[in-house]
């Protein structure tokens, strides 16, 4: 599972911007996950509830925002939320190269004390 060492990350990213804020606590964490990410969103909150026991992120809240994934079409300027694996713009079908949104995984926000 991939997923606890990207929360590992993600935390001594917290705990690093925790400390230069001056404060010892986590309140609030809040992640954007794209559906191309390749993160499950559970597997993250499940690696969260497991790595924050004992450090400045005990009792705190995780946030996890879902990214779509959307492509643009070259073709027809269209955006759009592709239905499958084959990214085809539903107006012209063209077939997008150009991924938008959904691979994000991002910590956007942080709440501390």
């Amino acid at each position: 599972m991939h997923e606890a060492g990207l929360m590992q990350a993600v935390l001594e990213i917290a705990f690093a911007k925790t400390h230069d804020a001056g404060a010892s606590r986590i309140e609030r964490l809040k992640l954007r996950v794209g559906d191309l990410s390749g993160v499950v969103p559970e597997a993250l909150q499940f690696a969260f509830e497991a790595a924050s026991p004992g450090t400045a992120a005990q009792g705190a809240e995780l946030q996890l925002e879902r990214v779509p994934a959307e492509c643009w079409c070259e073709r027809c300027g269209l955006d759009f939320r592709p239905h499958d694996i084959i990214y085809a713009c539903p107006r012209c079908g063209e077939i997008s190269r150009q991924i938008e949104t959904g691979r994000e995984l991002e910590l956007v926000s942080l709440e501390v004390s």
